[in-house]
């Protein structure tokens, strides 16, 4: 499945429940993009060791596929002057959990305990924030996009999947925040700020 090599299949099957896809993706290297934007495919991330949240998903993704899971990834979007996120879905006896790839303390894996996409999402919203001032930026998530709508060649593509990056921009997207509401949400505290500032993997790190 997926052309992979031998040695590719083997080590994704290793990776057999989503614990395990989820610690191999803690120990990989953040990928910092030193040279520009990329949007590795499994096999890319596998030659190279690292990735970023949208290389992590779509890894997850595929070793999911592996197990006869969906391969579904879904977009968290965020106010101007932060980063959105990618995360990998699947399902535990109806409950929906996530795979992250994240450079921070948070924004990660999600146990399979939420009934809905929505719930999961909302999960993420108080640890979404600016470390500058605090101000909380997640805005919504999009609806889950099914990768093998793709075919089979983005597990091994050599290219930067560019199609896949703006079909989850392009998906119907769910705002998590009452428009009447929004003013009345609390910064981060400041110790939550200092915590934020915590990373895994810096950019001097050659391996990143």
């Amino acid at each position: 499945m997926f052309g992979f090599t031998q040695s590719e299949s083997s080590a994704l099957k290793r990776l057999s429940t989503p614990q395990k896809i989820q610690d191999f993706l803690d120990q990989l290297p953040l990928n910092h993009e030193k040279q520009g934007d990329t949007y590795m495919s499994p096999r890319r991330v596998l030659r190279e060791e690292k990735a970023h949240c949208f290389e992590g998903a779509l890894l997850a993704a595929a070793a999911l596929s592996l197990q006869g899971r969906s391969a579904l990834i879904m977009d968290l979007t965020s106010a101007r002057g932060d980063d959105d996120h990618v995360i990998a879905l699947f399902k535990e006896n109806g409950y929906w959990g996530a795979i992250s790839k994240t450079n921070h303390a948070v924004l990660r894996y999600r146990d399979p305990i939420y009934r809905t996409l929505r719930e999961l999402a909302l999960s993420y919203f108080h640890e979404y924030f600016l470390n500058t001032d605090g101000k909380k930026t997640l805005k919504s998530y999009s609806r889950p996009l099914d990768l093998l709508r793709f075919g089979e060649a983005w597990a091994t593509a050599e290219e930067d999947l560019w199609d896949i990056a703006l079909a989850l921009d392009d998906l119907p997207h769910y705002a998590l925040v009452p428009e009447a509401n929004r003013r009345k949400l609390r910064p981060a505290s400041w110790i939550e700020r200092e915590a934020g500032e915590i990373v895994e993997w810096k950019k001097g790190d050659k391996r990143t």
